[in-house]
């Protein structure tokens, strides 16, 4: 009787750890097909665009009034050489989301988010301080014109405060795209352009540093880029201005980070 029971224990032990490997390795090959299905994300540069050349946005004045909140502040452009509020000529070949309202300009306050303007004027509210302000001229599909004069920078001092300017002589990383909630179509291309001053990137020089949900690239290019492969719901974006040893450039605006929301179209959903 004694043996039987010995004989009986060492089957159930021998099962069980049969069983344990079997789950074991399921498991295994779960997690690695889940893996394989997640898709891949990939940064690529993006095809040439419309180039404007000589394409000039010329500051004519900033108006700064006081409000009961804070300061208004009314910025005037003469744009020459480039049409606000015109589609960009290959907007419906790009594959990327693109405003129907036209081209326009990028208005930057402290590289925060840009505010977009389809026309010459625009107005801010901001509170006293001091302020790196960037204006470009922007595609209809949000990438940034890059010509020598398409683009006007300033130091601005708001209201009655000790002015601190920023060295705008130096290298400068300044973000613009993605930014916000692409839908549908929008989600499969999105795409990634930055602002670049005082500097160039090379392969044995300068580098922006994407990490893209953690998946880190290296661009060596000041180009547009296109990203795909993201998940449905929250991406997170860092931008880093690097020296050829990896070093993060010194500079207030050269590593920045921004949250961006990608959303299946309402059928799918």
């Amino acid at each position: 009787m004694k043996t039987n029971k010995l004989g009986l224990l060492s089957f159930l032990m021998i099962a069980l750890i049969g069983f344990s490997c079997t789950n074991t390795k399921k498991s295994e090959e779960g997690s690695e097909e889940n893996a394989a299905s997640e898709p891949q994300i990939t940064l690529t540069k993006a095809p040439p665009s419309p180039e404007f050349p000589i394409a000039n946005l010329i500051k004519r004045g900033a108006a700064i009034t006081p409000t009961d909140s804070g300061y208004a502040v009314n910025y005037t452009f003469d744009v020459q050489e480039y049409d606000l509020g015109e589609p960009t000529e290959d907007y419906e070949t790009r594959g990327i989301a693109n405003s129907a309202k036209g081209q326009h300009i990028h208005f930057i306050v402290n590289n925060g988010p840009y505010s977009a303007h389809y026309m010459n004027s625009l107005n801010k509210e901001l509170d006293a301080g001091n302020y790196v302000v960037l204006a470009f001229l922007s595609r209809s599909y949000h990438e940034s014109v890059k010509s020598p004069d398409a683009f006007h920078i300033e130091n601005l001092v708001v209201g009655d405060v000790e002015p601190d300017s920023a060295n705008l002589t130096a290298p400068h990383l300044f973000y613009s795209r993605p930014k916000g909630t692409y839908v549908g179509a929008d989600t499969k291309k999105v795409m990634l352009d930055f602002y670049l001053l005082n500097t160039t990137l090379s392969a044995d020089g300068n580098k922006v540093r994407a990490t893209i949900n953690g998946n880190e690239f290296m661009i060596d290019e000041w180009a547009p880029y296109y990203i795909e492969g993201l998940p449905m719901g929250r991406t997170e974006i860092k931008l880093e201005l690097i020296d050829a040893e990896g070093n993060l450039v010194p500079g207030p605006f050269n590593s920045v980070e921004r949250a961006i929301t990608l959303e299946g179209a309402p059928e799918e959903m």
